[in-house]
């Protein structure tokens, strides 16, 4: 177990690529967005050089990790690795996608891993030959930081996949908790309704931004309030996942907010766009 491919290169995806070369693994990346690709690579050798001059990695390894991450011009190049994650948009169709060319490309005794945080592994694994070896592997956000990793089995997963996986979130430093394939699984089953319900208080102007974050950050102890979180995430992303859940269960209590559905269509997606619940500058 030497190589991992990370397919798609957003946030997630240049997270897992940089722990993973950390850890020790040659790391092969793609992305069909050639532009993404070049700028996580980016990401990745700037965020190696400010922790080599912070002292959190030796600077004399620094060169030795970079020349293990390979970028790949087309996804056949990835064929040699034995652990392939999926980091792409969180919707069903355009995973099932992603699977089917997976399936075609990848070694026989490859894991073939998403990222998903709410999708049903098994409906992604129907898009391939190889059921078996489909699992999630739910890191969180950020990914080189966030020392958890839920792991989640579809229907056809054999316990041999789910095993290889934890010796892989075990080789990355992290810890894991397997999970029942469920839409949401366990932390998005608990976190979104509750982000969810902070976005309704919001918009039924039972208080501010403000003072709902600070509810939960002194009143609970979280270092951060569910809105400032929801940003943090992507307001799209939160959306894409509740009403998966929403469609998934069928239950009112997974409704989203309309706050949240109108601040997604008018662009107001959180950091990365310098606005959601609140205005960012930088």
């Amino acid at each position: 177990m030497k190589t991992v491919a990370i397919i798609g290169t957003g946030l997630m995806g240049t997270d897992i690529a940089f722990a993973s070369a950390t850890a020790g693994f040659e790391v092969l990346l793609f992305d069909t967005n050639r532009e993404r690709l070049v700028t996580s690579l980016g990401k990745i050798q700037d965020r190696f050089k400010r922790y080599a001059a912070a002292g959190k990695i030796d600077k004399n390894k620094v060169e030795g990790i970079l020349k293990r991450i390979t970028v790949c011009g087309a996804v056949e190049d990835i064929s040699g690795a034995v652990i392939v994650i999926e980091c792409v948009f969180e919707d069903l169709g355009v995973k099932r996608d992603v699977f089917c060319e997976l399936d075609r490309v990848s070694r026989a005794d490859a894991v073939l891993a998403s990222n998903t945080s709410s999708i049903s592994i098994t409906e992604i694994a129907s898009a391939t030959k190889r059921p078996e070896s489909v699992i999630g592997m739910h890191f969180l956000n950020p990914a080189h930081v966030m020392n958890l990793v839920e792991l989640i089995p579809g229907i056809a997963t054999t316990r041999e996949t789910v095993e290889t996986a934890k010796i892989f979130v075990k080789k990355l430093g992290k810890t894991h908790v397997e999970s029942k394939d469920y839409p949401g699984f366990l932390l998005n089953r608990m976190l979104i309704p509750m982000i969810n319900e902070a976005v309704y208080l919001l918009y039924e102007g039972a208080g501010t931004a403000e003072s709902i974050d600070r509810v939960m950050k002194a009143g609970l102890n979280f270092p951060m309030g569910p809105l400032a979180l929801a940003d943090m995430i992507g307001l799209d992303v939160l959306l894409a996942v509740i009403e998966e859940m929403y469609r998934g269960y069928s239950d009112a209590k997974y409704r989203p907010c309309p706050l949240l559905k109108k601040f997604v269509a008018a662009g107001y997606l959180g950091k990365k766009s310098g606005r959601g619940f609140y205005i960012y500058n930088d």
